[in-house]
């Protein structure tokens, strides 16, 4: 399995490298089930998962951000969430904040994270990768320069480099709930959006940042009343983290010894992979330092 998803990586990788630097990839051509806008990198990137696929021609089941569950070959075993772009901003602009996310488990009723086997994220710029499995206590890296995991041992909310997510989130909400803390880190720290849960995590995994935060899922849980606001920020769907954002990254995450829950605070390894309900979509914080997790616990204003 890890040489089947390490090849449909390096094929997506090719597929869309051919079309950087083309405006045309910033068109918006539909929404994806879950209603996230799709651009038409989006459409290049689910076109060749699925002829990676269809050549490869090895039974299997994949679940992806625009075409949903699909079955190939007889009886296949293994289920593959695939996000061909998580950062279809960042990659429709040519930027570095983007990566393929590729997560597999058993093929069985209501596979949930926890079920992941095998979990890779390569970076759309620049070809480097991190894989990990749940069969070997190391993971492997290929395209960076250092050796990883790099995670910082920061704990200080105003000397914390971290992003944020505002897709599908009012901008005022957000503030109100951690302006003050990007008053705090701006200068002394650093303060990112990318657009990109799997690249945002990755990037503790580096060592590049020391948190990630998307809170908007726990909001609305917690302030049903909220839901409107959210629909009108999200164009008429909630967008918060899909299963399909995180699968690959949490397994990676955790070990690499990143602190990784939903923004409760709680295990992630619940989530559904196949369920796009808001019910199911998640928040998130990962922090590198135990420490830093529990202060921007304790100090976003719920």
């Amino acid at each position: 399995m890890k040489d089947y998803i390490l090849c449909l990586a390096d094929y997506v990788y090719e597929e869309i490298s051919k079309s950087q630097g083309k405006l045309k990839n910033r068109c918006v051509n539909g929404y994806s089930p879950g209603g996230d806008a799709q651009f038409n990198i989006d459409e290049i990137a689910e076109s060749a998962v699925l002829k990676f696929v269809v050549d490869r021609g090895e039974p299997i089941a994949v679940y992806s951000e625009d075409g949903g569950l699909q079955l190939f070959g007889e009886n296949p075993t293994h289920l593959l969430i695939v996000d061909p772009i998580d950062g279809t901003r960042p990659a429709a602009a040519g930027l570095e904040m983007c990566c393929i996310s590729i997560a597999v488990a058993r093929l069985k009723e209501s596979p949930r994270i926890a079920d992941v086997e095998y979990a890779l994220l390569k970076e759309l710029k620049s070809g480097a990768y991190i894989y990990g499995d749940r069969h070997h206590d190391n993971l492997i890296y290929g395209g960076y320069s250092y050796p990883l995991p790099n995670l910082s041992q920061t704990s200080e909310l105003n000397q914390m480099f971290w992003s944020f997510e505002f897709n599908g989130h009012p901008t005022s909400l957000m503030i109100d709930a951690y302006g003050h803390l990007i008053d705090l880190s701006a200068n002394t720290g650093g303060v990112f959006l990318f657009n990109s849960a799997s690249y945002s995590i990755s990037r503790i995994i580096t060592g590049q940042l020391d948190a990630y935060v998307d809170i908007g899922n726990r909001l609305l849980k917690e302030h049903p009343e909220l839901r409107a606001a959210f629909l009108k920020a999200g164009n008429g769907h909630i967008l918060h983290l899909f299963p399909y954002d995180i699968a690959a990254s949490v397994l990676l995450a955790e070990k690499a010894g990143v602190i990784i829950t939903d923004a409760f605070g709680k295990s992630l390894d619940n989530t559904l992979l196949m369920d796009l309900s808001d019910h199911n979509q998640q928040s998130c914080i990962a922090a590198s330092t135990l420490d830093l997790h529990q202060k921007l616990l304790e100090n976003i204003r719920w």
